[in-house]
């Protein structure tokens, strides 16, 4: 197992993410618990000591399971991270409440990692109000030792994520962000890394395989990548991708089976960064996969709008929401935008399509935008 180096610990490259445990039934509230003993402790032995749950994960029920398997094994031979679900609004007043119930779910009396869960446009302003004391409450639980290590995960824009850095930059330790070859252009996943680094914060990695998606490949990207690396299947390549990032420490991974499990850390063996031409291959392959609306932000549109809609930042949604079927991502974003410049507030008057150098027919892109987000 490859080991980063954060402050005096030394976490495997490769943490347990438990948002996808393996299941019964298909149910995602059903956890399989023997299963997943079996894959926790095959992580132990093979050298995993970061494990990260989260208070809504597989419906409340994940940090339940981690603490019964966890406290099986001494409590300095793992480091345990959760999160403050502030992407339920309605949790913000809750703080101490909700961090007391995780310490007894999770069975310990501290946590090594603790993080303000999922900032973004809809809920930095609650982040960021005194009333709540969240801030407040959590900087006093790591005075305590019960917090050992505090952060912050995002999905949200670079802006957002600077309004949260300006406020509480100096007292975060670490951020998570989902990155992968396909969000590196796609949600900006480079910029926001190079934020972090100027506020020197190492960056942990959610969905390093999109969700799956970046398992496999067309059979001629597969090749493309084979002729380059014979001997790394096509999973391992998203891997090879984050060891490449200087500023990346602890790479979750939401393993479902033990197959997925043994893989993983087979690749975790060794650290194989890419090199110029390998990683302009992926990048190459992840451009040719994203497609979308070649919107170039020339913001013309925008000067002929009467509605004042952000055009090129709807199309930049509306890339992603349809790149991934679906999710959480654009509705979560669009919540902060004034109803009255959403997509559905076009009225179809094509003074923006008229001025468009890329000739796109906007009011068709943001119809069809309103479509999909019903």
């Amino acid at each position: 197992m490859i080991y980063r180096e954060f402050q005096d610990l030394k976490l495997s490259a490769l943490g347990m993410g438990a948002m996808r445990l393996p299941v019964i039934d298909g149910d995602d509230a059903r956890i399989d618990e023997e299963t997943a003993a079996g894959m926790v402790s095959y992580a132990m032995s093979h050298g995993i000591n970061y494990y990260d749950t989260a208070w809504g994960y597989h419906n409340g029920n994940s940090e339940l399971v981690m603490g019964k398997l966890l406290k099986k094994y001494p409590r300095d031979s793992f480091y345990l991270a959760t999160k403050f679900p502030g992407y339920d609004l309605a949790n913000m007043p809750k703080v101490e409440e909700i961090f007391e119930k995780q310490l007894e779910k999770c069975q310990v009396d501290y946590f090594d990692f603790y993080l303000f869960h999922n900032v973004c446009e809809m809920n930095i302003n609650e982040y960021l109000d005194e009333q709540y004391g969240i801030f407040e409450y959590l900087m006093k639980q790591k005075e305590n030792g019960r917090i050992r290590h505090l952060g912050f995960s995002a999905h949200g824009s670079c802006d957002v994520i600077k309004r949260f850095l300006d406020a509480y930059g100096e007292h975060m330790e670490f951020c998570q962000l989902q990155i992968n070859y396909v969000d590196w252009t796609l949600q900006k996943a480079k910029e926001k890394t190079e934020l972090l680094a100027e506020y020197h914060i190492p960056v942990w990695v959610m969905e390093p395989l999109r969700g799956g998606m970046l398992a496999k490949q067309k059979e001629e990207n597969a090749d493309r990548l084979k002729a380059l690396r014979p001997d790394e299947d096509v999973p391992a390549w998203a891997f090879r991708f984050l060891q490449s990032l200087p500023n990346v420490k602890v790479i979750l991974s939401g393993m479902s089976d033990p197959g997925q499990m043994e893989d993983n850390i087979h690749t975790f063996e060794t650290d194989r960064p890419l090199n110029e031409e390998e990683m302009e291959a992926v990048l190459d392959i992840a451009k040719k996969m994203i497609k979308g609306v070649p919107c170039t932000k020339c913001h013309y549109c925008t000067s002929h709008c009467p509605q004042g809609i952000d055009i090129p930042s709807m199309i930049e949604l509306y890339n992603e929401h349809v790149f991934s079927g679906g999710g959480f991502i654009a509705p979560m974003a669009l919540m902060a935008v004034p109803e009255e410049q959403r997509p559905a507030a076009c009225v179809g008057c094509r003074s923006c399509e008229a001025v468009c150098p890329q000739q796109i027919k906007i009011s068709e892109v943001l119809s069809d935008f309103v479509e999909k987000l019903a």
